[in-house]
C-alpha cells in the first residue's frame, strides 16, 4: 500500500464567542486573521462569523462556533476539566517572555515548568477550556 503525503497538521477548535476566540488567539497567542466566513450578524458592534483560519509564520488553526445561528445559549455552559480532551502544543522560542505576555493579559497560568521531556513548558486555557502548551526544547 502506497504511504499517504501529509504534509502538515491543523486542528480545528469548536468556540462558544467567535469574537472573544479570536480576540484570544489574536491579540494574546499572536495569530492573524488568514481566512474567514461571512458576517452573519453585528451584536454590539461586533462582526459575528461562524468560522476562521488563523495563522502565524509557522502554525495555523481553525475555529468554528460550536452553535448554529440562533441556537447558542445565552451562557456559555460550564466547562469540562478533561485534561487530555483537546491539548495543542506549540513551539515557543521563549516561554518565559511568553509568561510574562500572558500575565499581563491576565490569563490564568503558572511560570514555565522543564517537563521530563528535557522541554521547557507553559501551560494555560484558552477562554474554551482548550488546553495550550508553549514548549522549547533546553539546550544541553
Amino acid at each position: 500500500m502506497k504511504k499517504i503525503e501529509v504534509q502538515d497538521v491543523c486542528a480545528l477548535l469548536g468556540v462558544f464567542d467567535m469574537p472573544t476566540a479570536v480576540r484570544f488567539y489574536c491579540d494574546v497567542v499572536g495569530f492573524e486573521i488568514q481566512n474567514r466566513s461571512p458576517t452573519y450578524a453585528i451584536e454590539g458592534g461586533v462582526e459575528q462569523f461562524h468560522w476562521c483560519m488563523l495563522k502565524t509564520d509557522h502554525a495555523r488553526l481553525m475555529l468554528n462556533t460550536a452553535y448554529d445561528e440562533g441556537q447558542r445559549p445565552a451562557k456559555r455552559p460550564a466547562q469540562a476539566e478533561d485534561p487530555f480532551g483537546v491539548w495543542l502544543f506549540f513551539g515557543c522560542p521563549n516561554v518565559d517572555e511568553a509568561y510574562e505576555n500572558l500575565k499581563s493579559a491576565q490569563v490564568d497560568c503558572q511560570p514555565p515548568q522543564l517537563a521530563p521531556y528535557g522541554f521547557r513548558t507553559l501551560s494555560f486555557r484558552d477562554p474554551d477550556g482548550h488546553g495550550i502548551t508553549l514548549q522549547s526544547p533546553v539546550s544541553s
